[in-house]
């Protein structure tokens, strides 16, 4: 699973724009834009979410899930839930 949310923040760390996402992963441009609109976790046709997560695996992003240890051991960020006041 991947959110909107990594998927900017994945964009922000390769420094690419929408345009560079869709040609690195072979998707069309708003197809990267419907994803990244999404509220929360992103829900779509199975093989284009595919293409996305290969594509930034292949440009050297980890997907870390909720609750999950990053394996890799490289610099990283993670959004840390919010408490409520």
């Amino acid at each position: 699973m991947i959110t909107s949310g990594q998927m900017r923040a994945a964009r922000a760390l390769l420094q690419i724009d929408q345009r560079q996402l869709a040609e690195i992963s072979g998707l069309s441009l708003p197809t990267i834009q419907r994803m990244e609109a999404s509220d929360g976790v992103i829900r779509g046709n199975i093989d284009s979410l595919e293409k996305l997560v290969r594509a930034l695996a292949a440009a050297g992003i980890e997907l870390i899930g909720e609750g999950v240890v990053s394996s890799g051991g490289g610099r990283g960020v993670r959004l840390v839930a919010k408490t409520a006041p």
